[in-house]
């Protein structure tokens, strides 16, 4: 019998092995706990972060309110970094919720994915 983190785990396996960053295109990934949600563009060729954002010190809203937020301050992040087009990991988690918002901020933030 398989449990749920094990089929989280293969679903992200499967994801990274046909999503990967570069320094012109980095990989948007992002982690979600029960509370709070983190955001990370990574370009994968250096092995670095260039730039982070996460829901914990927005204060008002829901929590997919909270995430929208975060999308577009990782947004505003990375357009200081001169990044425009990235490619979205959803690591495993399924695209609705939380998630989706995360992804909907970071476009109204002028990202491209």
């Amino acid at each position: 019998m398989i449990n749920k983190r094990e089929r989280k785990k293969t679903r992200h396996y499967k994801i990274r092995q046909k999503v990967s960053g570069n320094g012109q295109k980095p990989r948007l990934t992002v982690f979600k706990s029960n509370k709070y949600v983190w955001a990370q563009l990574i370009d994968d060729e250096k092995g670095t972060t260039l730039a982070s954002a996460s829901d914990k010190k927005i204060k008002s809203g829901t929590k997919v309110e909270k995430a929208r937020e975060a999308g577009n301050i990782l947004a505003k992040k990375a357009m200081k970094k001169k990044v425009k087009k990235i490619v979205f990991d959803r690591a495993g988690y399924k695209y609705h919720g939380r998630v989706k918002a995360l992804a909907e901020g970071a476009r109204e933030g002028g990202l491209v994915f």
